[in-house]
């Protein structure tokens, strides 16, 4: 039976990702090995960043390319989009408008996709 599930995101860049993410979520991982793993609570969810091994890091070189994206639903998509834009992340594309509310695609420094959405 399933006790529990988180998201993890590789890196190589693992000190600016984390930042990333601590900036754009305002808080600190929750756990933390330097170098090695920082793990997020949001809202139910555990994400998890690591840097990959070194016989292992080609796997990851291309997350750009990637069907995973992680949906975060925000309050306001124009406070999000704010918030990525100092911290140089700018979403790239115009929000659109869908049966479920408003979204838009941005990336975190490694190409990442996320999906800021706002329920209608």
């Amino acid at each position: 039976m399933l006790t529990s599930a988180l998201v993890t995101i590789a890196s190589i860049n693992f000190d600016r990702i984390v930042d990333f993410y601590t900036q754009f979520l305002e808080i600190a991982p929750d756990r933390s090995i330097p170098n090695v793993y920082a793990e997020f609570s949001i809202a139910g969810l555990k994400l998890g960043i690591f840097c990959p091994h070194p016989s292992n890091r080609q796997e990851f070189g291309h997350p750009q390319q990637s069907g995973m994206s992680m949906c975060l639903e925000v309050e306001s998509l124009e406070d999000s989009i704010d918030k990525l834009a100092k911290l140089g992340y700018a979403p790239p594309g115009q929000i659109t408008t869908a049966s479920h509310g408003r979204e838009i695609y941005a990336y975190d420094p490694d190409g990442n996709r996320l999906i800021l959405h706002q329920a209608a």
